[in-house]
């Protein structure tokens, strides 16, 4: 998901017009997005579409991910490179399940 300004003009409209948790979702996955972007960004050292001598990697498309959270599901995309791998900071790597059950899994 691309951000574009129409994108965020349309999100701010929903808010103030006292929008649903529908929004609040909506917004945390643009969040989201954005953070994972440049945290991909700043890895490989370039920009979408940049190109420059000191880029380390291509991107190679995205790969689905659900991400739960109190607002509900948000639907990321995690980018691909064509060198090497990637999966942003900010999430946990294969996260399955709640972490109350895991929990209980670990102590029986």
């Amino acid at each position: 998901m691309t951000q574009t300004q129409f994108d965020l003009n349309e999100l701010l409209e929903a808010i103030k017009a006292g929008g649903d948790i529908d929004v609040l979702r909506r917004g945390a996955e643009m969040l989201y997005q954005a953070l994972i972007e440049a945290e991909l960004s700043e890895r490989i050292g370039a920009e979408r579409f940049e190109r420059s001598d000191s880029r380390l990697t291509q991107r190679n498309g995205h790969r689905e991910r659900t991400l739960s959270t109190k607002a509900g599901d948000l639907e990321l995309k995690i980018p691909k490179l064509r060198e090497g791998s990637f999966f942003p900071s900010l999430l946990e790597r294969r996260r399955r399940i709640d972490r109350a059950l895991f929990a209980v899994v670990m102590e029986a």
